[in-house]
């Protein structure tokens, strides 16, 4: 039991400090897949050198396994826990400007920003509806409408009429389907 508390001590800890950093720490992993990482590999290490018992070491192992598990759940189930836990997407670029609150929470300079628009083909940031930080690290971009590349349906007749069965007319997504909404966003 002593090793199981311990584990998850350590799970807190790591989490705690892994959320202090922010998410460009973590890359392309959650902070939660980081942790499981690093801490099952650290008592691997600690079980291969025979510094713990395999017993012991498959307590801790059990117990990460179990924190995982639930917080996995946790966040699924309740939104409010996953913020919490997970974090959440921070807006980095607002309508071609920087956004500097965005900016600051992530610790990103401008260079850093005119990086990741350049890498996704972004020549002016004028083009930019939003560019967000996800909560896995990675930066999504997303164009303003005038910004998108001229799509099949714009030019012949029989895509444009597929996708206009498809949008059932609607130019606008409904507020359930737009990635850019402050629900999916998560601040709301």
């Amino acid at each position: 039991m002593l090793t199981a508390a311990r584990a998850a001590a350590v799970y807190v800890l790591m989490l705690i400090v892994v959320r202090a950093l922010g998410k460009r720490t973590v890359g392309n992993f959650s902070a939660f897949d980081l942790i499981v990482a690093l801490m099952l590999g650290e008592v691997v290490d600690e079980i291969i050198y025979g510094d713990v018992l395999f017993s012991q070491g498959a307590v801790a192992i059990i117990a990460i396994a179990a924190l995982a598990y639930a917080d996995s759940w946790l966040a699924y189930f309740d939104h409010g826990m996953e913020a919490v836990l997970e974090g959440k997407p921070t807006i980095i670029v607002r309508d071609g400007r920087f956004d500097r609150r965005g900016m600051r929470s992530e610790r990103m300079t401008e260079k850093d920003v005119m990086s990741h628009l350049r890498q996704a083909g972004i020549h002016d940031m004028r083009e930019v509806h939003l560019a967000i930080v996800e909560m896995d690290g990675a930066v999504s971009i997303m164009k303003r409408s005038w910004a998108d590349a001229a799509q099949k349906a714009d030019v012949v007749n029989r895509e444009r009429q597929e996708r206009g069965e498809t949008i059932s007319g609607r130019d606008e997504p409904p507020p359930s389907h737009r990635t850019d909404s402050p629900k999916a966003l998560g601040l709301e």
